[in-house]
């Protein structure tokens, strides 16, 4: 069977070589990831890429409640608590990717939230990160989802 379009993709995706400039933002949402386990949330998914551009980094659940997380990591904070990034237009694109993410599903959660972890270091720095799990942190009112 020949399908040259699974080629194409194969060989975009197939490296498992991560670019330097987002070497840092895998470390800190593996970081993220080992916190929330810690706490007893169940792992879901990773990085979805929901279209081009909308992607959501954790979909964890606890309990009946799905968790979608936003990481932001940073070497410090020099410039302001990682959370104070997210932007409007940032929230307007997790709230595209929940919603589709959401629609996907067979069976629809009663309950869901936005959360936010702060990583602050990096891989290389012998001391460990500073994680700051932020429940709820995303309030998006302007897009509708369906339940």
């Amino acid at each position: 069977m020949n399908l040259p379009f699974l080629k194409r993709w194969s060989r975009a995706t197939d490296t498992n070589v991560t670019p330097p400039h987002l070497a840092v933002g895998v470390w800190g949402e593996s970081v993220a990831e080992a916190e929330l386990r810690g706490k007893g949330y169940r792992t879901l998914s990773r990085r979805v890429r929901i279209g081009r551009r909308d992607e959501i980094d954790l979909v964890m659940q606890t309990g009946d409640l799905l968790v979608f997380v936003e990481v932001k990591t940073r070497a410090n904070e020099d410039f302001g608590r990682p959370a104070q990034a997210i932007k409007q237009r940032k929230r307007h694109a997790l709230s595209r990717a929940a919603r589709h993410y959401l629609q996907r599903l067979r069976k629809r959660p009663r309950y869901y939230r936005f959360d936010v972890v702060e990583v602050i270091g990096s891989p290389g720095n012998p001391e460990p990160p500073v994680v700051r799990h932020i429940e709820a942190a995303l309030e998006i009112s302007n897009a509708p989802f369906p339940l």
